[in-house]
């Protein structure tokens, strides 16, 4: 029996259940951050142009849009203090700011591409210059003369020799510093630190005076990738360390736990586990030696045909091919260099997709190979424990 005391807690209850329910939408963008977004800019904006045009002897693209940048902030501010407390308008300015620098980032990007693409797309819109290399070429030449097929195999022989020697020596200098460790653990972060902010060119004198000067090693693109790997060991080993250093300690311990040793435990546990920070930091070394003229250019040599062995004869590079062609007085050079620009960021970007798709795979998720080797090994001993029944089932 329901009393007067308890009406209006019915009633409530009622109406409660009677409403909809509201969807709680976490995130996202309202109505309110758009439009204060909106008027801030066109503020902004107005104001910027008054005090260049009508105030102020002030001149300039940059100085406009530095100090229209500077407005929008101080007008979201003011804006967003009318509107919500300090706490959500210090957290909404710092939103706008890092959007805002992110932003600023993927337009200085798409600037850079898009420059390269255009002042090069008259040479790389003909299809010889992908399959021909300068051999035959002059300056004055027509643009459907010569290539950078040359150029292209110097960059991948020197960059993959460069990957083969660094990749191995830092994963196994990172271990040595993360996983064992000692005195000598010291001297060589030490080492590793002060290679990280060592200078290309003097790289290239290194390789230049002991293996060529001194070994009598000629001018090839062996000797360039020995400069590309001192340009990429200590980028590979330091982010490397870094990873390694994040793999759980519960991981190790339950390895020594199962009676693994060390090497075991590194080799089965600790590298499985940082393979994609791994590959990351593959991908880091990559990117610094992709690039590098200087350490090729003393150690490569030059030449205008196609050399496939890179360890007899000069070798050119991408990166050496562009700086060579791109100070050049004549049209049709410049535009192969920024062909062959346009060229190298391809064949760099095809290189980080084929390691992220090699090495994406989640921590401790199986391979292809492990999961079909488990589906035999079920598969097998279910057989057996079939069979075993039917044995069993005939002899009674």
């Amino acid at each position: 029996m329901t009393t007067a005391l308890d009406l209006p807690t019915a009633t409530a209850t009622a109406t409660a259940a009677a409403a909809p329910e509201r969807r709680l939408r976490l995130g996202g963008v309202t109505r309110a951050e758009v439009s204060t977004l909106g008027g801030a800019l066109l503020g902004s904006l107005a104001l910027d142009w008054m005090l260049y045009e009508r105030l102020l002897p002030f001149s300039g693209a940059q100085g406009f849009l530095l100090c229209w940048y500077l407005l929008f902030l101080g007008f979201c501010y003011a804006l967003g203090s009318v509107q919500w407390d300090p706490q959500t308008v210090r957290e909404r300015l710092v939103s706008v700011v890092a959007w805002s620098a992110g932003l600023l980032l993927l337009v200085i990007i798409a600037e850079q591409i898009g420059y390269i693409a255009i002042r090069g797309w008259h040479a790389a819109s003909h299809g010889n210059f992908l399959t021909q290399d300068m051999d035959h070429t002059a300056a004055h030449s027509p643009i459907t003369s010569g290539g950078v097929l040359h150029a292209m195999i110097g960059s991948l022989e020197q960059l993959g020799l460069a990957t083969l020697f660094a990749v191995p020596l830092g994963i196994a200098a990172a271990v040595f510093m993360s996983e064992v460790g000692g005195r000598a653990a010291r001297p060589v972060r030490t080492m590793v630190e002060a290679m990280t902010a060592l200078p290309s060119i003097v790289a290239g004198l290194f390789v230049l005076g002991v293996v060529i000067l001194s070994l009598g090693l000629q001018a090839s693109g062996f000797a360039a990738s020995l400069a590309l790997t001192v340009m990429m060991m200590p980028i590979v080993t330091r982010a490397a360390e870094v990873v390694i250093r994040l793999v759980p300690g519960t991981l190790r311990e339950a390895s020594y736990a199962l009676g693994a040793s060390q090497w075991r435990t590194v080799w089965n546990v600790v590298l499985p586990t940082a393979r994609p920070g791994l590959v990351t930091a593959v991908v880091l070394g990559m990117a610094r030696g992709v690039g590098e003229t200087s350490p090729v250019l003393l150690t490569a040599g030059f030449t205008t045909r196609v050399n496939a062995n890179p360890f007899s004869g000069h070798q050119v590079s991408l990166p050496l091919y562009i700086w060579n062609y791109v100070k050049q007085p004549y049209p049709d050079m410049v535009s192969r260099a920024f062909a062959a620009a346009l060229v190298l960021m391809a064949i760099v970007l095809v290189l980080f997709v084929t390691a992220r798709v090699l090495g994406g795979r989640r921590p401790g998720a199986l391979s292809r190979r492990q999961r079909r080797r488990i589906a035999r090994d079920a598969a097998a001993r279910d057989a057996v424990v079939r069979e075993t029944a039917v044995r069993e089932a005939a002899t009674r």
